[in-house]
């Protein structure tokens, strides 16, 4: 009777840190995308310039090498990023900036008028 229940606690654990790792690896690509555009764009031409340079050791295959590396590197830094913050036990729902992840709304001061008070409904 113990030895399942342990189990179950075993597989209950495994499957949060899964969904958490799951997240974190989607909120970290897409702040990639959207915040790192800048750094793409830098990736981007640092990896022309290198294809060009390597051109001429390995004339058939130098921009495949560099865009896989790219690609490689961009996917490896989120994946050890989602590992580190699930091996950390910080799940995204505790993440204040995450709002967005998770369906809740900011709230926005709403403007007050000089006449107010005489019209509006108080809370």
């Amino acid at each position: 009777m113990a030895l399942s229940q342990t189990s179950d606690l075993g597989k209950a654990y495994s499957m949060l840190m899964l969904k958490s790792f799951l997240i974190w690896t989607f909120t970290l690509s897409v702040c990639l995308l959207v915040v790192g555009f800048p750094f793409v764009v830098l990736m981007a031409t640092v990896g022309c310039l290198l294809s060009v340079v390597l051109q001429s050791v390995m004339p058939v295959s130098a921009v495949l090498f560099v865009a896989g590396s790219i690609f490689f590197i961009n996917i490896a830094a989120v994946m050890i990023g989602a590992g580190v913050l699930t091996a950390k036990g910080i799940h995204p729902s505790q993440v204040k900036w995450l709002s967005w992840l998770h369906g809740e709304n900011e709230e926005v001061q709403s403007a007050v008028y000089a006449a107010c008070p005489l019209t509006c409904e108080m809370k």
